[in-house]
């Protein structure tokens, strides 16, 4: 999937286009890689108090270690793709650094971040079963306003407040200073992020406190 979504979009923006960004696919790859981790945690476990409870009614396994699983199995197809991605970046020339360390933290920002969003998400699908539709529509306009597919500069100059109301604006930008061009993450905007991540994870428990102990009663 990421392959094709990087043959497709590199032959629309940067044949068709022009994006004029040196290594385009590469610079694609990165955004795709982190934007497909949020979104498979998150769309993909909107239903999972729906789907995984036989396991927290007929088992003592607990929620959170539902969510855990869940988010795990998630990284491993990141750290998958990832190998990958490094392999695809050998072969144009950019060469690991120390700078890569860094991605630990950043990675750390956006797992707390999907995790905090899942969740939101799982449990506001308690109350409200159409929220997968509106979340869809969400992260549809995410896709276009997040520098995945643009330079990160555009944003900065055109609507330099995004970074701030789009979290994963930073994380894509920082990693891709990491990884890219060997340099080290904008620090205040990694500090923004794992502060708006964390916010978002204790919104989630406590709607998870709330809400998941009636689960079976809602559902």
């Amino acid at each position: 999937k990421p392959v094709s979504q990087i043959l497709m979009y590199y032959m629309v923006f940067q044949v068709l286009l022009n994006q004029r960004i040196p290594n385009y696919a590469i610079y694609l790859w990165v955004g795709l890689l982190l934007w497909q981790f949020f979104i498979e945690c998150t769309s993909g476990t909107i239903k999972i108090l729906q789907t995984k409870k036989y396991l927290y009614t007929y088992t003592d396994m607990d929620k959170m270690d539902i969510y855990i699983s869940s988010m795990v199995s998630t990284t491993i197809g990141l750290a998958i793709n990832l190998a990958i991605f490094l392999i695809g970046a050998l072969i144009t020339g950019i060469y690991p650094t120390y700078h890569y360390i860094f991605f630990v933290a950043i990675y750390i920002n956006l797992f707390l971040l999907s995790f905090g969003a899942t969740l939101i998400l799982s449990n506001l699908f308690l109350l409200f079963k159409d929220i997968s539709q509106v979340w869809g529509i969400i992260t549809s306009f995410g896709f276009f306003l997040s520098p995945i597919l643009y330079r990160g500069e555009l944003f900065d100059q055109k609507m330099p407040w995004l970074n701030y109301v789009n979290p994963i604006s930073g994380i894509i930008n920082n990693t891709r200073d990491i990884f890219l061009y060997a340099k080290y993450p904008d620090w205040n905007m990694l500090l923004f992020d794992l502060a708006y991540a964390f916010l978002i994870v204790f919104i989630g428990l406590l709607l998870l406190r709330k809400l998941a102990p009636r689960a079976g009663e809602l559902l």
